[in-house]
């Protein structure tokens, strides 16, 4: 949706992000040294850049996640995916699902529903900042340099269940309320600046 805008407007905004402190992760109220969860993808390594399959550039589906180190009591998991580096007051949702089994586990590659393919229909799905459920592949502006996409998960304790298609503000309560530990993988995607690969170009021929 946004790789038809004219790269003059990311370059604008580069300054404009909503910025890592404000993701979920490092607002949750965790305190230091509680539990750690591990959290990997076989597509792509911690703050490395996220393959163009899994955006808007390719087939948009989700990423393959795996994660261990649940703690025991833990109820259930959640996941919140993030962009810090949108050009909005707060990060962009990308997806939210919770419900999940506690203990070590994983998401296959398009297990979230996305805009052209179906996911995975027995998984409790959030609304993302589109508020549709789902995954939202990463977007970047043309222009805005690299964003940062964080992929958050948190084991609640027990508590009240969540609605059908909970928001971020609800995850976040109950993050705040129940969150015994939490783990995060960032990857990262960027549109370069088409105006200076032309001039590239431009030089290379003359």
């Amino acid at each position: 949706m946004l790789e038809n805008l004219p790269d003059v407007i990311g370059r604008v905004m580069q300054g404009v992000r909503a910025g890592l402190e404000n993701i979920a992760f490092n607002n949750s109220g965790l305190r230091t040294g509680m539990a750690a969860i591990e959290v990997g993808s076989l597509a792509f390594a911690d703050h490395a850049p996220i393959p163009a399959r899994y955006t808007a550039d390719g087939e948009g589906v989700s990423p393959p996640l795996h994660w261990n180190g649940i703690p025991a009591g833990a109820d259930s998991l959640l996941l919140i995916v993030e962009d810090a580096d949108a050009p909005t007051p707060r990060p962009l949702v990308h997806a939210i699902l919770v419900d999940l089994p506690p203990g070590d586990g994983a998401l296959a590659e398009g297990a979230l529903q996305s805009p052209d393919h179906e996911g995975d229909a027995h998984l409790h799905e959030g609304r993302n900042s589109y508020l549709l459920s789902g995954w939202l592949p990463p977007d970047p502006p043309p222009g805005h340099g690299p964003h940062r996409y964080a992929f958050q998960l948190f084991a609640l304790a027990p508590g009240e269940p969540f609605s059908s298609t909970p928001g971020r503000d609800a995850v976040m309560d109950a993050v705040r309320e129940r969150a015994l530990a939490s783990g995060c993988l960032i990857g990262t995607y960027e549109r370069p600046d088409t105006s200076i690969r032309a001039d590239s170009a431009q030089l290379v021929r003359s």
